[in-house]
């Protein structure tokens, strides 16, 4: 399906758009992969990917903002996935504005240079967090959404705007929501790398709200099901789930790596300063994965503790970018 097919990736350089580069070098994609620029051409973690593998992309630096350097991104790709996004929900509370620049501005530039292009195949990430705290469980598409903090408001408007742009005018993009994705390469400001590097350099854990259920999916997992959705032609226009339709608090996952790591004796704290606001707190977010299994042919393959396994690994051989004694917003 897309062997030999010329691939653009937004947001290349992040936890989950490094990984779907790689599953498209193994389904024989050309890739493109659009980082954002900066003075050190520092490719995140793009740069994670073998030596052998980067050789066969073509990475190209700019601003997700710049609609004419993005129209030139986009220009004789047949595939575009859309991830490049702001993603931290505290620092959103921080710089709303900022949000909205990149995740909807960031979001028009990609489908009207999609729609002038006439691109035949759009993928445009969304995220669970849209949903808000569940009204019910397991979350189809249909659930209401819910603008809980600045990113999720962010992001619900950047999904509004696919569905507009497919709707006015044909432009065939595929939204994917994605529930809590992990694995090798995420950001420290993420859970489960809080939990791994403390564990490993701490006597203690020192963590946020506790009670938040979350349906986590392996990296792999999610990126396949990147590339099923957007060669999927039953769902163009429409929103698929990825989640494992599984539910675990966060009390619970941070003692099952505490028992995968060896360190179960580890005090497991809550600090306060770590907490979100009340009313911003999503307290259930549980997938109903059936759109992608019954029409995508896609289901998760890891289990928690099948993908918790590699990222403690390398979690202990990437230490030195973390920063377990503060708290990454």
């Amino acid at each position: 399906m897309l062997k030999g097919k010329k691939v653009l990736v937004t947001g290349a350089a992040g936890f989950i758009g490094s990984h779907l580069v790689e599953a498209l070098l193994e389904e024989g994609a050309q890739v493109r992969a659009f980082v954002k620029y900066n003075g050190r051409g520092d490719w995140g973690m793009l740069a994670d990917l073998p030596p052998e593998s980067l050789q066969r992309v073509e990475v190209v630096a700019g601003n997700i903002c710049d609609p004419v350097f993005v129209r030139g991104a986009v220009k004789d790709c047949e595939w575009v996935f859309h991830l490049a996004a702001l993603i931290g929900i505290p620092y959103s509370y921080a710089a709303p504005l900022d949000y909205v620049q990149v995740n909807i501005q960031g979001t028009v530039n990609v489908l009207q240079a999609c729609r002038e292009l006439h691109t035949p195949h759009v993928v445009h990430t969304s995220t669970s967090e849209t949903y808000g705290t569940a009204q019910y469980v397991p979350i189809d598409e249909a659930h209401p959404l819910q603008g809980q903090s600045p990113y999720s408001a962010s992001k619900i408007g950047a999904d509004k705007l696919a569905e507009a742009y497919h709707k006015s005018f044909d432009v065939p993009v595929v939204t994917v929501r994605p529930f809590n994705t992990f694995g090798p390469r995420q950001s420290a400001r993420a859970f489960i790398p809080t939990v791994v590097s403390q564990a490993l350099t701490r006597d203690r854990v020192v963590l946020g709200a506790l009670d938040p259920v979350r349906d986590l999916t392996y990296v792999k997992d999610t990126a396949r099901g990147f590339i099923a959705a957007g060669g999927c032609a039953d769902v163009v226009g429409q929103v698929v789930n990825l989640g494992t339709g599984q539910g675990h608090s966060m009390r619970e996952v941070a003692e099952l790596i505490l028992q995968l790591m060896g360190r179960s004796d580890l005090p497991i704290e809550q600090d306060a300063g770590r907490v979100r606001p009340d009313k911003s707190e999503v307290q259930r977010l549980i997938c109903n994965p059936a759109v992608a299994r019954d029409r995508c042919g896609w289901s998760a393959r890891y289990s928690l503790a099948q993908g918790l396994e590699p990222t403690i690994a390398w979690i202990k051989k990437n230490l030195h970018r973390f920063r377990p004694d503060r708290y990454t917003v």
